[in-house]
């Protein structure tokens, strides 16, 4: 796909627009401390972000059952949005790329691994209620990598794998889109490193999101 035929874009949230990884890692710990169970090092923390919630303490703790796993997910919950009072930042040159993406006529999406409850609190606090074509959550659909949500998001703005991108900082999201048939872009800034996520051949890797709108405006 040329840069040019790009009609949808479609973005992880939290460690591709949101500056919000760090606040993850330590819900995780808060969380495993107060259900008793060991506590993971940032790094395998890293690797779950872009799980759904539960997938991602499933991954952590195999062992766990149902019970304690609806404790943990409270704790972590009570913990981040206490930690959210004031939202985490978005990345610098976010909000004028996805300004400048809208008036060019980009079809804009997220797809994310939050709970439909902790998308729509973000948004609001951004005053981007109305701002996405569509925005799905892991909690109302499948949890990445499976392909659903990019699938139900190409079905509602009417567009081909083929033209649609994925913008993520985790494996979990260049794998979404390769399963779905569509490109990728990784970020290195995020939950992973770029090393890894180059593993799964995206078509762009960058360092800072302005980039993505420096390469999509190239003509061929």
């Amino acid at each position: 796909m040329r840069p040019s035929d790009c009609k949808l874009l479609i973005f992880d949230w939290d460690g591709t627009l949101a500056d919000s990884i760090g606040r993850i890692v330590e819900a995780m710990h808060v969380a495993s401390q107060r259900s008793g169970f060991e506590r993971r090092d940032d790094f395998a923390v890293k690797g779950i972000i872009g799980l759904g919630l539960p997938e991602a303490i499933r991954t952590l703790y195999p062992e766990i059952d149902d019970a304690e796993l609806i404790a943990f997910r409270e704790h972590y919950a009570e913990h981040y949005i206490a930690s959210e009072a004031v939202p985490s930042p978005l990345f610098e040159g976010v909000v004028e790329s996805l300004e400048a993406f809208r008036a060019e006529g980009y079809h804009l999406a997220v797809a994310t691994g939050k709970a439909r409850r902790g998308l729509d609190r973000v948004l609001k606090s951004h005053g981007w209620e109305d701002f996405f074509d569509i925005t799905r959550a892991a909690d109302e659909t499948a949890s990445k990598p499976h392909p659903l949500m990019l699938e139900q998001i190409l079905a509602h703005c009417e567009v081909r794998p083929e033209q649609a991108l994925m913008v993520g900082d985790s494996s979990f999201d260049l794998q979404m889109a390769r399963n779905a048939g569509m490109g990728s872009v990784a970020v290195s800034y995020g939950a992973q490193s770029i090393e890894a996520l180059k593993l799964y051949e995206p078509r762009l890797a960058i360092d800072r999101f302005s980039e993505l709108h420096a390469w999509l405006s190239q003509r061929a």
